[in-house]
């Protein structure tokens, strides 16, 4: 009995550390709030640095911040994390998710009992969340990603997509974005051949990519607007030695593409800084806990050393915080940028 009582609080001790191991606690005594950071999965650069870059801002306000969620890219498997956020009583949830409908009905739940829906990355339905928080406009990075392919390709040729989730929010919107540029006379000469989908998994975007090779023999490019998929798509051109034959652009972290650049798989693509974008987030989680932001069109608020934001319509979207305009990597700018 004794053994199985010391087992007991030996278990309760380590799911008690596995808990305080997601903590980002704040640098005051006092906790003013408690928010909860779901990313569309765990393990992935970018989300991480989006728990980091909140949790920053947790300790300059005061709050309690948790980064967690699943380890594999689905709505379904955020639901249990929302469930329990709101079991444990946090005041706010900020989500990416990767399909907004499978979603909306947990979060609709956390709502009615009083906790803060805030959407960020990959958008949730309108009626699920108070304000969403873009890292860019929704047209700028569509119509920025088939420009910089254009610039590579000579505009002309066969170009493909190599998305995350055929139900992200986010991706759709930029590919929609991407469309619209595309029908512009200087891209006349370039044709979208295929859409495809990588999961924001490393292995599938791989596979997805040497199945675009194999069946377009004459593909002159390929973007990636997911940073999981650029990786994998450069990864892949180097083994088959395409590098410079077939060109790549999309959305990637300049540590995770330095080494691409400098072997000329890439000339030209972007992102923008996903610490600050989270540090935003938790920023616009605080005001609407505070009372400060409602989601009213024109209410700004000042979001620690980033300065001050408007709540605006963008894209047609609304109500929507926007971070800025992406940054463009090149091989003259690579090295500057570390993260």
């Amino acid at each position: 009995m004794r053994r199985r009582t010391l087992v007991l609080i030996g278990f309760a001790v380590v799911a008690a550390a596995a808990v305080m191991a997601t903590l980002g606690t704040a640098g005051t005594s006092k906790t003013r709030y408690k928010i909860f950071i779901l990313p569309k999965a765990t393990g992935i650069p970018v989300f991480t640095q989006n728990g980091n870059g909140a949790k920053k801002a947790g300790k300059e306000l005061g709050d309690l911040v948790t980064y967690n969620g699943p380890t594999t890219v689905s709505g379904a498997a955020q639901v249990p994390f929302i469930d329990t956020a709101t079991r444990q009583g946090y005041n706010a949830i900020v989500i990416s998710t990767p399909d907004a409908n499978a979603v909306a009905p947990a979060l609709k739940r956390a709502a009615k009992r009083g906790v803060k829906i805030i959407s960020y990355d990959g958008d949730t339905a309108r009626d699920a969340r108070t304000i969403f928080v873009a890292p860019s406009t929704n047209s700028l990075i569509g119509a920025y990603e088939v420009q910089w392919m254009g610039a590579q390709t000579n505009y002309k040729g066969q170009i493909a997509i190599l998305s995350a989730n055929a139900t992200s929010a986010n991706q759709n919107t930029w590919i929609t974005f991407m469309k619209q540029e595309l029908r512009k006379p200087k891209y006349r000469n370039m044709k979208l051949v295929k859409i495809a989908y990588g999961n924001d998994d490393p292995t599938t975007s791989a596979q997805q990519t040497q199945a675009l090779l194999q069946s377009y023999p004459n593909l002159a490019g390929i973007i990636a607007p997911t940073t999981v998929g650029i990786q994998a798509a450069a990864q892949e051109l180097k083994q088959e030695g395409k590098c410079g034959k077939v060109q790549l652009t999309g959305l990637g972290l300049p540590n995770d593409m330095r080494k691409y650049v400098k072997s000329g798989c890439t000339t030209k693509f972007g992102l923008w800084n996903e610490s600050n974008l989270g540090y935003l987030a938790a920023y616009v989680a605080h005001n609407v806990l505070d009372g400060k932001l409602s989601g009213a069109l024109g209410q700004s608020f000042k979001a620690g050393t980033l300065g001050t934001f408007k709540v605006v319509q963008s894209d047609g979207n609304k109500p929507v915080v926007v971070l800025g305009p992406p940054l463009v990597f090149t091989p003259q700018n690579i090295d500057k940028y570390h993260f």
